[in-house]
């Protein structure tokens, strides 16, 4: 009989089901999760429905009708090892409904980054790599928020976690014999760590943006300054942040710099409505970069296709690159294209080029120096 085949599943609305389904689950060693949720209109999610699972018994958790107690916080925090598939919203999701984040975690995605070189692996194409099953993709963008919810919908939720148990046994076999289950669980705590936005990551969300190197040090520090607003008044509105401000149109306002209202709204992308709102305050966050000392300013950000950015940045990728093959992994799970022109924008500065800690430097460091003192 098929996995897939017929899922057997408690609906949970309750508090006193939920409290009776975490004592259930207390003992295991490991417990799948993963969430339902709507986002079109809001910069949280909203949750609307969790899944549980272990060895023996699935929970579809109904968020609608009861809030999370602190019996299932404690499962969530307990010494089980959490599974989740590409965890990013997911986490947002716990910390929206449950206040906490799942851990110790393991997200099947990263786990299968380590074991091949397919990075960002979806979860169907991974069922059907170690499970050779075929999961129904019918109820992917259904409304999530209905109720009742189908026969459908809820097998389509049930097997998600189901999988994940079975995917999780064939992935922790493989990653125990090649000695790389402490990078696995490395990784993913980092992910954990880093969950939810601060005025920190705020502060460099600019560094996301590939044209920088257009700009002069002047701009930059408008872009930042209005990206990090954006970012903060996004999360105190609820709004999507397109709806408040995109990446692309702060970042014609940086390139514009522009003095007054009357120049702003001469800005491709800016609308009168975004003039009548937060004119003032995008034109004041201008002023300030302009009046900045120029000490204050960050550096100009270095042309990727000129020396003599373009040769280093080339020869710490292909140290990279060499190192994840000889590994058999993916080139992005060493190290990400934006660490790598950090390394390498620290280096042309004459600063010490922070180089990855943990797993990742002692797989890659000595390779990184190399590259460093050849290129230089």
């Amino acid at each position: 009989m098929s996995l897939i085949d017929s899922p057997t599943y408690q609906w949970i609305a309750t508090p006193e089901a939920l409290d009776a389904a975490c004592a259930r689950m207390a003992g295991a060693d490991v417990i799948a999760l993963d969430t339902e949720f709507f986002r079109e209109k809001t910069f949280y999610p909203v949750p609307a429905l969790f899944q549980f699972a272990v060895d023996g018994a699935t929970y579809l958790v109904d968020p609608l009708r009861v809030a999370c107690t602190a019996a299932c916080q404690t499962l969530l925090q307990g010494d089980a090892l959490k599974l989740i598939h590409a965890c990013s919203e997911d986490l947002e999701v716990f910390q929206r409904w449950a206040g906490t984040l799942p851990a110790p975690l393991m997200d099947t995605q990263v786990a299968q980054g380590f074991l091949g070189d397919v990075p960002g692996m979806g979860f169907q194409k991974l069922v059907a790599h170690w499970l050779n099953e075929a999961l129904p993709k019918e109820e992917t963008r259904s409304d999530w928020l209905k109720r009742p919810l189908s026969q459908a919908q809820c097998d389509y939720a049930a097997l998600d976690v189901i999988c994940l148990l079975a995917v999780w046994k064939h992935q922790a076999r493989a990653l125990a014999q090649r000695g790389r289950m402490g990078w696995a669980l490395a990784q993913c705590q980092t992910l954990v760590d880093q969950a939810g936005r601060s005025s920190a990551q705020d502060a460099r969300w600019f560094t996301r943006q590939r044209q920088l190197w257009r700009l002069t040090p002047r701009q930059i520090e408008a872009y930042r300054l209005m990206t990090a607003w954006r970012e903060g008044e996004i999360r105190r509105r609820d709004l999507p942040r397109n709806w408040l401000a995109s990446d692309k149109m702060l970042f014609a306002v940086a390139c514009a710099m522009p003095k007054n209202r009357f120049e702003l709204a001469e800005v491709e992308d800016v609308k009168p409505s975004l003039v009548k709102k937060e004119g003032d305050t995008l034109l004041a966050m201008v002023k300030t970069a302009q009046q900045r000392s120029v000490e204050a300013l960050p550096a100009a950000w270095p042309d990727p296709a000129r020396p003599p950015f373009k040769p280093l940045f080339k020869a710490l990728k292909k140290a990279v690159s060499q190192r994840a093959e000889a590994l058999g992994m993916a080139p992005e799970m060493l190290m990400r294209r934006r660490d790598i022109e950090a390394v390498a924008m620290q280096a042309l500065a004459g600063e010490t080029p922070r180089l990855p800690g943990g797993w990742r430097g002692e797989c890659l460091n000595e390779s990184l120096t190399q590259a460093l003192k050849e290129a230089l």
